[in-house]
């Protein structure tokens, strides 16, 4: 064999190799923002669970603030139908509003704030929205890592080749920006 024939046939296998690396370190990326994900939604189910006991707590002191009540009922509905991440986004991000709603709701009512069941149900309510912020922001870093290493060269050839997309990261909703407001 010629040495011409060798050297071409060596860099064809480096450059191989090396797109091998550039697929497998993207598919790894795509994985951690999957379990990311995986992540933000256990601690949404674990608020969606929580939700039910909460309302039904200040149901018995705040009858005549239903409104509020069924908004929340409504939102936990959505995100229990939601199949995509953005529709899960978006009811998570409703419901963060309605539930800071029903907190002003509850500042109302010192009976209810003094209740056992309910300060136990806030405090597991709170733990989990940090939860949730959390997980949301190790989603948005492992999306950032895989949109950075998807749209840099020269992996970005790679993931064009292969049909890596970019992901979209968790983002509030333009509610959010507002505080809630409730009136009597």
């Amino acid at each position: 064999m010629k040495k011409g024939t060798i050297w071409a046939i060596a860099v064809v296998a480096v450059l191989v190799l090396w797109g091998l690396g550039q697929y497998n370190g993207m598919v790894g990326k795509d994985e951690a923002c999957n379990e990311a994900w995986g992540n933000v939604e256990s601690v949404l189910q674990r608020r969606f669970d929580l939700i039910p006991n909460l309302v039904n707590t200040v149901k018995g002191y705040a009858a005549h603030e239903k409104g509020t009540l069924e908004e929340i009922t409504r939102l936990r509905s959505q995100w229990g139908e939601a199949k995509t991440p953005e529709e899960k986004m978006a009811a998570a991000s409703g419901m963060e509003s309605a539930l800071a709603r029903l907190m002003v709701v509850v500042e109302n009512y010192p009976e209810l704030k003094a209740n056992e069941n309910f300060v136990r149900l806030q405090d597991e309510l709170s733990g989990t929205e940090n939860r949730i912020n959390v997980e949301r922001q190790r989603y948005n870093e492992s999306v950032k890592g895989y949109n950075t290493g998807i749209r840099k060269m020269p992996g970005a050839l790679i993931a064009r080749l292969a049909g890596f997309e970019t992901r979209k990261p968790f983002e509030a909703v333009e509610a959010a920006a507002t505080a809630p407001t409730v009136q009597f």
